[in-house]
């Protein structure tokens, strides 16, 4: 079956923003550097740097990231977020107070007008996320 997961670029950050996300979600972390794979870069400063990091979390999330290597144009992202979202609201509050732990909020995780919980931020990192927790079912 197939599956549709974040992959999120650093500029030499990925492996302490990805262990950052274990921190948050848990889960089993797996990271490949450069020096792994010879001829993924000529910079022997950047063979330690994260060629390809998975995180694979007890709730099912897949979340992967790599640093951009010099020969590469890194650009912050924009234009999107990870959404996190579900009926656990101690699980949701949960992620969004480690995920909002050294970054900025956008919008406070509250009520909205549509109901259940939901707050943007951008983390430490400069990821934008999204948490809702689901509007209860009448």
């Amino acid at each position: 079956m197939p599956s549709l997961n974040p992959y999120l670029s650093f500029k030499n950050q990925a492996r302490e923003a990805m262990e950052f996300y274990r921190g948050v979600f848990g889960g089993d972390l797996t990271v490949s550097t450069f020096a792994e794979y010879p001829g993924m870069t000529d910079d022997p400063a950047e063979q330690d740097l994260v060629m390809h990091a998975q995180l694979e979390t007890p709730d099912g999330f897949v979340l992967m990231g790599a640093d951009t290597p010099s020969r590469m144009e890194y650009e912050k992202p924009a234009g999107i977020s990870v959404s996190v979202s579900g009926d656990d609201e101690s699980s949701l509050e949960g992620y969004w107070q480690k995920l909002s732990d050294g970054g900025s909020v956008t919008m406070p995780f509250d009520t909205p007008p549509w109901g259940g919980k939901f707050g943007m931020l951008t983390d430490r990192y400069g990821i934008d996320w999204m948490v809702a927790v689901n509007a209860a079912q009448e």
